[in-house]
């Protein structure tokens, strides 16, 4: 097989690539080692900034997104049992979108297949090759018979674990890591929402955030120890344990129901440098990993594609400067949201070796954060996305 762009991995950021590809006219191939329903059984976050919404709407699937997500234009930060509402839109003019990981993955899904391009799903053994030169391949084995597609480029898109950025040599790239010593147990129900916008607690029993899917679906997480199993918490536990982080009133308002699911994710903030390797090019989780807090693992991997995209197209028309260029381009924008997910998961979580002192330093912190307007905007201006 030949095509120009082999594109690894179709989670949102590999089928947003290959949507925008195909609107110029680029040849494309996705390869995915996954069956498709596996992809879009998972459970991932939905708080979009505009970049990505612009995106989604530049490839033409922005029509449910605009008919059932919900623009947010703010969130409530809460300590010590009090909420406190930053205002985002009255605080930079712009707001968010609450709407799922799965379904932006559902609505790019089924444009692809209406579009006619190939998704390889199920493919086994999948490995990149000579893209140190200027004829990549890309093999892998589909029903037990081996294939290889050449190609001009290779975007590895396929997430932390990966085969794109585990076949660079590691002479080559440098990881920089932090682990952090907790998770989220996190429930999805069909409950409405406590809030009609985010709540994001720092508790003294740790961290918990109350988010949403919808009008009528609920998405819940409190901070768990790293030893915790999902079998050991029944829903009950979980909704008793989410109340008493939550002020009275809220807890009061909480409506509880059966979990559709029920899981930890632990945390870490992860950055591989560069994201570019002769002609193969990392995006999304296969070259960064933020904690959610801020909610910008999605974000970060529409602006790597808005990126590489252009690159791209630049390139089928003569020029390699984008391509030059992408790896800086990208690690500015990332680093600055690794900075502030970083500074939000330390801000709102609980850390055992801080002791009360800490938690003290935490509630000092916010108690000046939601007092400033100069400090709230700082907040809000990163929250909705820093410019491109």
């Amino acid at each position: 097989m030949r095509t120009q762009v082999a594109i690894i991995g179709a989670g949102p950021s590999g089928l947003l690539l290959g949507a925008l590809l195909s609107k110029a006219g680029i040849d494309n191939v996705i390869v995915e080692q996954r069956s498709a329903d596996y992809v879009l059984g998972r459970i991932r976050a939905g708080v979009l900034e505009q970049v990505a919404v612009d995106l989604l709407d530049e490839v033409g699937v922005g029509r449910r997104m605009h008919a059932e997500g919900l623009p947010h234009d703010g969130f409530d930060l809460c300590f010590d049992d009090q909420r406190h509402r930053i205002a985002l839109h009255e605080l930079t003019g712009k707001r968010v979108m609450v709407y799922g990981q799965t379904e932006v993955t559902r609505d790019l899904m089924d444009a692809r297949a209406a579009s006619g391009r190939p998704t390889i799903y199920e493919a086994a053994d999948v490995s990149v090759h000579d893209f140190d030169g200027k004829s990549p391949r890309v093999r892998c084995v589909l029903d037990g018979t081996a294939h290889e597609i050449e190609c001009d480029l290779i975007a590895g898109c396929d997430g932390f674990h990966g085969v794109c950025r585990a076949s660079v040599p590691k002479d080559r790239i440098t990881l920089h890591e932090k682990v952090y010593p907790f998770g989220w147990l996190g429930l999805l129900a069909d409950v409405p929402p406590v809030s009609h916008e985010l709540i994001y607690v720092n508790h003294e029993r740790g961290f918990a955030l109350c988010s949403q899917r919808s009008k009528t679906r609920s998405r819940y997480y409190v901070q768990c120890s790293l030893d915790d199993q999902v079998e050991s918490w029944s829903d009950d536990a979980f909704w008793a344990e989410l109340k008493r982080r939550l002020p009275a009133a809220t807890a009061a308002q909480l409506i509880t129901g059966p979990s559709l699911e029920k899981s930890i994710a632990p945390l870490r903030s992860f950055v591989a440098e560069p994201m570019r390797f002769g002609r193969l090019f990392l995006a999304g989780d296969a070259g960064h990993i933020v904690p959610p807090t801020g909610a910008k693992g999605l974000n970060l991997a529409a602006t790597d594609v808005g990126y590489l995209s252009q690159s791209i197209i630049e390139f089928y028309r003569g020029s390699e400067r984008g391509l030059d260029s992408y790896s800086d381009r990208c690690l500015r924008r990332i680093w600055r949201a690794e900075r502030f997910s970083w500074w939000m998961t330390s801000l709102m979580h609980k850390f055992p070796e801080t002791g009360s002192f800490g938690q003290k330093m935490q509630w000092a912190e916010l108690d000046y954060l939601v007092h400033s307007d100069a400090a709230k905007t700082a907040l809000a201006e990163n929250y909705v996305g820093l410019p491109l």
